[in-house]
Formats: C-alpha cells, structure tokens, sequence
C-alpha cells in the first residue's frame, strides 16, 4: 500500500472517532443543518462477528449517518463482567471504524447512553430484535422529539458470548 493511501485510511478511521460529547455534538448538529437523518445505536462491541456487521448495516439503511455510542472499558466490565472486554475501547473504536457503514463514534462511560442519547437527540434510535420498543434506553427522548424507534433483526446464529464459548470449547477439546 502506497503511504499517502494508508494515511487517507487513518486520517478517516480517525475522523470517525470522537472522544469528547460535546464535539460529537457540534458534529450531529453540522449533519442535522443539512438535512441528514441520523440513525444512533449503542453497544459493547467485543469482538466484531457478523451479526454485528448486518445489524450495523441494517441501521444505517435507516437514514444518512451512523452514530455508534461505545461502551467504556469499565462499562462493559460492569454489564459483562470482570473478564470483559477483550478488546479494549480503543482497538473495539479502530475495528467499527473500519466499517463503511459507521460515521461516528462516542464512548460513554454510564451503563446506558441515556446521556448520549439526550445530548444528541437522534432521528432514529436502534437497537437489535432482542431488545422491544419499551425496553430500549432513550426511546422516550427520541420519541419526545419526534423520532422513530426501532428493533431490527437478531442473528441467533451470532453472540460475542457465544463466540467466546465456542473459542474456549475448541482449546479445551484439544
């Protein structure tokens, strides 16, 4: 790969990535003055398996930018457990980044992005199928604003967790 290639590449993963609330904020707003619908989704993100990769596509199909609340490492120790996450914030960051269908990221360091959710105020709030329209955090805010709530498809056939299992399972039969 040709340097200034690779650099283009970095400089857009790093575009993606947004640390500070009130920047990400500023960003949404910019989008939102343009006329951009906005589609927000939250979650730990592991490890990257495909299930994760439709349900982020099927999310963005929703509208014109993507918005991924992240998870903090000491959130998800808190929600998954002392052994979670494998990936840290930064390389779980580095892998969504790499998917064209993310526009931005932003950590939370709560349980919930209700936060996030209030100081964005999304368009569209996602969340996947195994999780009903009353039990997604911030559907009130979103729907107090006039937004759409959804619950899409659930891959039975995919789960950070069962993926996990499945890695341990095969060391141990060996």
């Amino acid at each position: 790969m040709i340097s200034g290639d690779k650099n283009k590449w970095f400089n857009e993963w790093n575009s993606k990535m947004c640390m500070d609330v009130e920047k990400a904020v500023e960003k949404v707003e910019r989008w939102k003055s343009d006329g951009r619908v906005i589609v927000f989704t939250n979650g730990c993100f592991d490890i990257l398996h495909p299930g994760h990769v439709a349900y982020l596509t099927e999310a963005r199909s929703l509208g014109d930018k993507l918005v991924i609340g992240l998870n903090s490492d000491a959130s998800v120790r808190r929600l998954k457990g002392d052994r979670r996450p494998l990936n840290d914030l930064e390389d779980r960051m580095k892998m969504l980044a790499g998917l064209s269908v993310t526009d931005l990221m932003v950590p939370f360091e709560e349980d919930t992005p209700l936060t996030l959710i209030s100081n964005l105020k999304p368009h569209v709030l996602v969340k996947g199928g195994d999780y009903s329209i009353g039990e997604i955090v911030g559907s009130e805010v979103v729907l107090k604003e006039g937004g759409k709530v959804f619950s899409l498809g659930f891959s039975d056939n995919y789960s950070t967790t069962g993926l996990i299992e499945k890695i341990l399972k095969s060391y141990r039969d060996v």
